[in-house]
């Protein structure tokens, strides 16, 4: 089947961490498909050309970009820019958004405990991490729920990583995110049941995401990633891409609640 006989074809993707990383690498593949994209971001100036690479491959693939740079943990924000988007559906004559991705990567990296207070990670600290990495899923599909803007059909993918269930330096705010992430897909998969939604998480392996470099240590996680794989490599971030756009076409209506590895086998050598 060519691109342009896709069943994905003028469909809309909500990507919420679209300007780099599984996001980004999201938006160019389900724009190939023939998605058009709403992406939400959050960038400063030195970091927008890369914003605008994104947008650029998207409408080179005949598809249209909308994006947003705003913090999307801010209710009001978010409010204006779903107004935005539904006027964009109803333009377009979609019903409603046929998948969001949540791919949001800001938290925390400090150790819970210290020898100086200071060095520890604090309470405002832990709640940012988990606000934008995990309960953001949650009041970002109520805010599409009660604005009509999913549908029968719909599908939502959440990212989380092995760091849910292993324990890495520094890591602990975001591996709390992480498990409540999973959580909240399990019990959003559970309640948008009756309504033909699907709720999946994605575990991908480690990647060399700006996220990942972020992280204390990370260049002996890469070499750890390395050389466990079965598959020899890391993840990348179009073997994300590559899933979800599988995922997406209509035929797949029966997978929910699930947590989906993409890591090549990396998760199960330990």
């Amino acid at each position: 089947m060519s691109d342009c006989e896709s069943p994905l074809k003028g469909k809309w993707a909500l990507i919420l961490g679209a300007s780099s990383g599984f996001g980004a690498a999201t938006a160019r593949k389900l724009s190939s498909k023939g998605m058009n994209i709403f992406g939400v971001h959050l960038d400063m100036k030195q970091t927008m050309p890369q914003v605008r690479k994104v947008i650029s491959d998207i409408e080179a693939n005949g598809a249209k970009a909308v994006f947003f740079n705003m913090n999307a943990t801010n209710e009001r924000k978010r409010a204006r820019a779903l107004k935005k988007m539904k006027a964009e559906l109803e333009a377009s004559g979609e019903p409603s958004i046929w998948l969001l991705m949540h791919s949001l990567a800001f938290g925390t990296l400090k150790p819970f405990i210290a020898e100086k207070p200071e060095d520890a990670i604090d309470p405002a600290s832990m709640n940012m991490t988990l606000e934008v990495m995990a309960h953001s899923l949650v009041y970002w599909t109520q805010a599409l729920y009660r604005e009509g803007m999913l549908g029968r059909g719909s599908r939502i993918f959440s990212m989380t990583s092995e760091g849910s269930h292993r324990v890495v330096p520094g890591y602990g705010a975001v591996s709390a995110a992480k498990a409540a992430l999973e959580s909240h897909t399990r019990q959003l998969a559970m309640e948008l049941g009756k309504d033909g939604i699907l709720v999946n998480c994605i575990q991908a392996g480690v990647t060399d995401t700006p996220a990942l470099r972020q992280i204390p240590g990370h260049e002996q996680i890469i070499e750890a990633s390395i050389r466990r794989n079965p598959g020899g490599r890391m993840t990348t971030p179009e073997d994300v891409a590559n899933t979800i756009a599988a995922l997406a076409v209509p035929e797949i209506s029966w997978i929910s609640g699930s947590i989906i590895f993409v890591d090549g086998g990396e998760d199960v050598v330990g």
